[in-house]
């Protein structure tokens, strides 16, 4: 579910769409499909679980449930908490999403599944590896923008 290809209207095999679900049970355990959170999660190995969004703010740090306009559903981090709404980065991304509004966002995700272990988003190495993450962006997205940039221009001289 990292960059959902799934539509909004997706529904389970109850026909409960993620909004439904998550209002009628609070939390929903699936599997990603993508590899903007790698390499957090595999693309159809992990299981996450989020739960609903309550009232409170998310946090810098939070991987956040949320829907993309027009119909897509989104698994990244917030990167940036700002007064009216979120940045928001996969943690394998180089482009950052601004303007991610309070009702875009479904919930949080509190632990993830790798090879049958459930990993706590409170467990002290998610949270190292949270601060890792963080901490590098800057130096991770100029890397990745910068071999961009090399390949590109190799493909053109080979041309």
């Amino acid at each position: 579910m990292t960059d959902f290809a799934a539509s909004v209207r997706w529904m389970n095999k109850d026909g409960y769409s993620f909004e439904e679900y998550l209002d009628r049970y609070g939390e929903l355990t699936y599997t990603n499909v993508g590899v903007s959170m790698m390499p957090l999660l595999r693309q159809g190995k992990d299981l996450f679980t989020v739960r609903k969004k309550g009232e409170e703010r998310c946090k810098r740090g939070d991987v956040v449930l949320y829907t993309r306009p027009p119909d897509r559903y989104v698994l990244h981090r917030v990167i940036e908490v700002r007064p009216d709404d979120y940045v928001i980065l996969g943690d394998n991304c180089v482009s950052k999403e601004y303007g991610i509004r309070e009702e875009q966002i479904l919930g949080v995700m509190t632990s993830y599944v790798r090879n049958g272990k459930t990993h706590r988003v409170t467990d002290r190495g998610y949270r190292l590896y949270s601060a890792y993450v963080l901490r590098c962006m800057p130096v991770r997205i100029f890397y990745r923008q910068l071999k961009g940039k090399l390949i590109r221009g190799i493909k053109k001289l080979i041309k």
